[in-house]
């Protein structure tokens, strides 16, 4: 896989990396991510990538772009209001780097879907705010065998945690909470996204490239008031429902 003279100067911070290089900037160009969720998280994870030069990037949410997005959600502008989120990303994707594939699917992922949207790919990134979503997200993947890059954030704290088979998001998060509240109604202060989004597009360009140590079984936690990061180790769950000892890959 060869480099156009455009990609070459478009990539050179990349090239002269020692842990990336011209092979690894390869495995970028040939990878296929799949990104659930075009909001607060995904939207930033979404520039970077495309910005990296990841082949194809396919981006999967039901929603429209809304005023009170835009606090946030900067891969959009205010002429978006009213836009599919998907398309008005996949457009301003495409203006940033023309290299790249982008796909977007106007639809709401969910387990009777989830399969059949991510199968094929070679890594996931959800950034969605509803954990149902998650908990299909993450089942889809642990039967397909893909790596999932997982983010989520409220108020002044986001996390970031990369789930790769054993153990798995629900490990983590084994029911629903019945307190769980998203950004709608506890608030989020809009610079976190771009943090927890762009540290979620870092995990990926380093588990496509192989470089350096990804957060595979751990969970970064920031708290962005008390400006304090700290790393937590996840345990396998041997009666998890979807990764445990006795659940076939097939009934994942």
């Amino acid at each position: 896989m060869s480099f156009s003279d455009e990609e070459v100067e478009r990539y050179a911070r990349h090239l002269v990396l020692r842990e990336v290089g011209g092979p690894g900037q390869q495995k970028l160009k040939a990878a296929r991510v799949l990104i659930v969720g075009a909001g607060g998280l995904g939207a930033p994870a979404a520039l970077y990538l495309a910005a990296a030069g990841v082949g194809r990037i396919t981006l999967v949410d039901p929603d429209t772009v809304a005023l009170s997005n835009l606090q946030r959600q900067v891969l959009y502008a205010t002429a978006d209001e009213g836009r599919s989120k998907v398309e008005a990303a996949e457009a301003r994707l495409t203006a940033l780097n023309p290299h790249v594939e982008v796909f977007s699917i106007l639809a709401h992922l969910e387990a009777a879907n989830a399969r059949a949207l991510i199968a094929g790919h070679d890594l996931v990134l959800d950034g969605t705010d509803d954990f149902a979503t998650r908990f299909a997200v993450n089942a889809a993947c642990v039967a397909e065998g893909i790596t999932l890059v997982s983010g989520a954030i409220g108020r002044w704290t986001g996390q970031v945690g990369v789930f790769g088979g054993r153990p798995c998001y629900q490990c983590l998060v084994p029911e629903i909470p019945p307190d769980a509240e998203t950004c709608s109604v506890v608030g989020v202060v809009g610079a976190l996204a771009g943090v927890i989004g762009s540290m979620m597009a870092l995990e990926a360009v380093k588990l496509l490239t192989g470089a350096g140590e990804p957060l595979t079984g751990r969970l970064l936690i920031y708290d962005a008031l008390a400006a304090e990061v700290r790393t937590v180790r996840i345990g396998a769950d041997p009666e998890c429902p979807v990764c445990g000892r006795d659940v076939s890959p097939d009934n994942g």
